[in-house]
């Protein structure tokens, strides 16, 4: 839904949820320091809010979450986010106070039993063995056992025992199959799925959010509830941070320690108090070090991992801060490429020691790229001589900068707008152009973010244009500030500005656009009268068979989507890049034209999202509609060959043809549970040159073969033979024509 208000139901409820319009300003209060990490670990909103939502939600069982947040800092930010969303689209489906109560709690402790898991696999960073994997299995117990002991409420301990059971009752451990498992624990195991899907961690990045949908429609009636499934992507609850504080303003509003306190049986508690927040111009300066800065204390947990050494790893800090160092994270080589383990690893050394080293190693972060550093560790120590713990410098020895780096040190006054002293457009072009080139050639990711300022004429006729012009350069350097030294900022036209995301994934550039947004909202502006501005911001992520133009397209219509659901907010759009192409064809024959390309495709999404999907993919390529007859699509795209353009260059022209089935299958692999019918798409493309004469171009071969990756990757779909097995419905869509013409 576009606009959280529809989602209220009637009565006391309604009651209720006009009553977050007036927690706005007690949240926003609370969310004035804007820190996204705690020295421990990620936040999710900041730590001091993050703190008071769960004691109002837990009451004296806040320890336990406490404790939690101790022992995995990640863990208990996810459990805290599937709560706030779960309770978002449990308010949407209209459940009772009561309902919400133990759905809430139960979210917030349903992984407490990691605390019973040793460090040594929480802290693995690769695949588990038999035995560890068979330890993680019994988290749910575990936690189960902990809650038994205090909570005075069977509802949540139901709950908490089915989060994680599988809808078709295949999941050893689990009794209960599908409507015998809570809704409650339904709801929050497909909640918790796309958290972790669309989260970073250490051995794999986020997903798209349109991956992670795709992923959870292709699980359903297996894993999840496929009626559930549906409910939560209509809904769209937890793609919407700002449904996620309404439901915090509610918690911070509504609830008192009685009600809390319900659920358990222990006496009242004082909460631990929030850490100490780090020095603001500490924290500026090792964000804007190019060099890799990473701090450990005493017990070998990462505190510190700035953006240096984000770009040297590709591991983003949040997926870093509170986990135990160990050399393998990085894939720490020494000189002669050995790799380094603890008896060696300089770190280590540093903390048990106190020896300070200086060594030229190599490391390989989750990018799989091989970097040769000069790593400076030095030990930090207390004016008594007690070892606290240490930092680790990591300098770049590559005998060649990045492309990256080389494009911050062009000509700055001829590529730079004067205004903002950013880039400007023609150079980004080119930037943009040199990025989409590589990512071809190398399969190097980056992201898109476009934004532009709310009401912005009403600002310049208000305050007059000064006013305006320090309005947009307050912005711009919000944006400079989010940058990474490899990335390039550019103002776009106008009020509308664009950064180039060197590195990262569609999950990372949203949460950088989300806290840009925010600070935004927050910022003073002098010359409105100390009023604040807002923005609105699109993001994308390079997916296969994109073209800058293409990409451009997908990361505006991202934008106006924004401005279409109330502005002053982030929308993500596309697949990313993590969704894997198919094989590459043969060279092409450069004597003979170039064949059409033909491929059945299937898609776990419905018909309804396919087609939505093909919007964009029309939309995006700036695609004809030839004609729609029953299931059969027609399209004419004008398609660049090639990223170099001249005057010489022509757009090719491409004749695609697209054909929608559907398929009817049944998942449930346990007799106890009636087969419940899942629908997946089958989709029949045909790709050909319009011309003769452009089957002959050199390129043409491959950019025909393109445009099926690029149109594969907006329906979020693979390449695959229907069998002799397949029960594919060719049932006609009467409402295709319809679903294609929609604004």
């Amino acid at each position: 839904m576009s606009d959280a208000a529809h989602l209220a139901p009637g009565g006391e409820d309604r009651a209720a949820f006009s009553g977050w319009v007036e927690t706005a300003g007690v949240l926003r209060d609370a969310m004035d320091q804007p820190a996204e990490v705690s020295p421990k670990g990620v936040s999710v909103i900041s730590p001091q809010v993050d703190n008071q939502l769960t004691q109002v939600r837990l009451g004296i069982a806040n320890s336990l979450h406490a404790a939690l947040a101790l022992k995995d800092p990640a863990r208990a930010a996810h459990t805290l986010r599937v709560a706030l969303s779960s309770s978002a689209w449990a308010f949407a489906r209209g459940l009772s106070s009561n309902q919400r109560d133990a759905l809430e709690v139960a979210a917030l402790l349903h992984d407490v039993g990691v605390i019973g898991v040793p460090d040594r696999i929480l802290q693995k960073p690769g695949p588990l063995d038999v035995d560890e994997s068979r330890i993680v299995e019994q988290i749910r117990t575990m936690t189960v056992a902990v809650l038994r002991r205090a909570c005075a409420v069977p509802e949540v301990l139901q709950i908490v025992a089915h989060v994680g059971a599988w809808y078709d009752g295949s999941r050893p451990g689990f009794s209960a199959s599908g409507q015998q498992i809570p809704l409650a624990a339904r709801m929050i195991t497909v909640v918790e799925a796309y958290d972790a899907m669309t989260s970073d961690h250490v051995s794999r990045p986020a997903m798209s959010r349109e991956m992670a949908l795709a992923e959870l429609f292709g699980c359903s009636g297996t894993q999840f509830d496929a009626e559930l499934v549906r409910q939560f992507v209509e809904l769209d609850c937890c793609d919407r941070p700002a449904l996620r504080r309404e439901v915090a303003g509610r918690w911070l509003r509504t609830l008192d320690p009685d009600r809390a306190n319900r659920h358990w049986l222990l006496t009242p508690t004082t909460a631990p108090a929030s850490p100490e927040e780090p020095h603001l111009f500490h924290v500026q300066l090792l964000d804007h070090m190019y060099d890799g800065v990473v701090f450990v204390d005493a017990n070998l947990l990462v505190t510190q991992w700035n953006r240096g050494a984000e770009r040297l790893t590709g591991i983003p800090g949040t997926a870093m801060r509170g986990r135990r160092w160990m050399a393998d994270l990085i894939g720490m080589r020494n000189e002669r490429g050995k790799p380094i383990g603890e008896e060696n690893c300089p770190v280590f050394s540093a903390v048990q020691s106190g020896v300070q080293s200086l060594r030229r190693l190599t490391i390989t972060g989750r990018n799989g790229r091989t970097v040769a550093v000069d790593s400076h560790t030095i030990p930090v120590t207390s004016d008594d001589g007690q070892v606290l713990g240490a930092v680790l410098l990591l300098h770049d020895a590559s005998p060649q900068t990045s492309l990256e780096h080389r494009c911050q040190t062009l000509d700055e006054k001829a590529k730079r707008d004067p205004l903002t002293q950013v880039a400007n457009r023609a150079e980004f072009d080119r930037h943009h152009a040199a990025f989409v080139a590589r990512y071809r050639e190398r399969r190097v990711t980056f992201s898109l973010i476009i934004c532009d300022l709310d009401h912005f004429k009403q600002v310049n006729d208000t305050y007059g244009h000064q006013a305006g012009d320090e309005t947009i350069k307050s912005l711009a350097s919000l944006l400079k500030r989010a940058a990474h030294p490899e990335d390039v900022v550019a103002r776009y036209g106008g009020e509308e500005f664009v950064m180039l995301c060197s590195g990262c994934d569609n999950a990372t550039a949203t949460a950088r656009a989300e806290q840009v947004c925010r600070t935004l909202a927050r910022t003073p502006q002098p010359k409105l009268g100390g009023r604040s501005v807002t923005a609105s911001f699109g993001v994308t992520e390079v997916q296969p068979g994109d073209t800058p133009e293409s990409m451009l397209r997908r990361a505006d219509r991202a934008l106006l989507a924004a401005k279409a659901k109330g502005r002053n907010m982030v929308i993500q759009l596309g697949a990313g890049s993590n969704f894997q192409p198919a094989a590459p064809a043969a060279p092409p024959d450069k004597q003979r034209p170039a064949p059409a390309v033909e491929a059945w495709l299937v898609t776990a999404v419905p018909v309804r999202i396919a087609v939505e999907k093909l919007r964009g993919f029309i939309a995006d390529h700036q695609a004809k509609v030839l004609s729609i007859e029953g299931n059969r699509v027609r399209l004419l795209l004008n398609e660049q060959v090639g990223l170099l353009r001249r005057r010489s260059d022509r757009p090719m022209k491409f004749l695609t043809e697209i054909e929608f089935e559907e398929e009817t299958i049944s998942r449930n692999s346990d007799s106890r549970l009636e087969a419940a019918p899942v629908s997946r798409t089958w989709i029949h493309v045909t790709v050909r040159p319009k011309r003769h004469r452009d089957r002959r171009r050199a390129h043409a071969a491959e950019r025909t073969r393109e445009v099926l990756l690029s149109l594969r990757s907006y329906l979020i779909a693979t390449e695959a033979q229907p069998t002799a097995e397949s029960s594919v419905s060719h049932k006609t869509f009467p409402a295709l024509a319809q679903w294609l013409a929609d604004p």
